[in-house]
């Protein structure tokens, strides 16, 4: 049985909603992910950061002000640290990520995560 379509989806946020709209023109019905109210766990954002073949700092949101407060750009922290900050401040994470057939993208542009349909 094929995993269904989610999405990582913040509602206030343009390409967040531009890719779930993209995605339900393809007729696609993704599981909805509310990650600012249900955050992924650290297992599953390590799951998706290996899915994207990225590390933490590329999936974060370098310009929120938590990321300068918490002290996350010092080069010291390691990728489990940055998870942590991740999981702890879902507001840290870039969104929309879209995954799809064991596969992830992230919707930036929103119709790259048609690569993974």
């Amino acid at each position: 049985m094929t995993e269904p379509t989610r999405i990582f989806h913040n509602p206030r946020c343009s390409k967040s909603r531009q890719t779930l709209e993209l995605l339900q023109q393809k007729g696609i019905e993704p599981e909805i992910i509310r990650y600012l109210e249900t955050p992924p766990t650290e297992q599953e954002l390590l799951h998706i950061l290996d899915l994207l073949g990225c590390e933490p700092r590329q999936l974060m949101r370098t310009k929120e002000s938590e990321y300068r407060e918490l002290g996350l750009n010092a080069p010291e922290l390691t990728r489990e640290e940055l998870v942590k900050a991740m999981v702890n401040t879902p507001k840290l994470i870039e969104r929309p990520i879209v995954l799809a057939n064991g596969k992830a993208a992230l919707g930036r542009p929103p119709e790259k995560v048609l690569d993974i349909l």
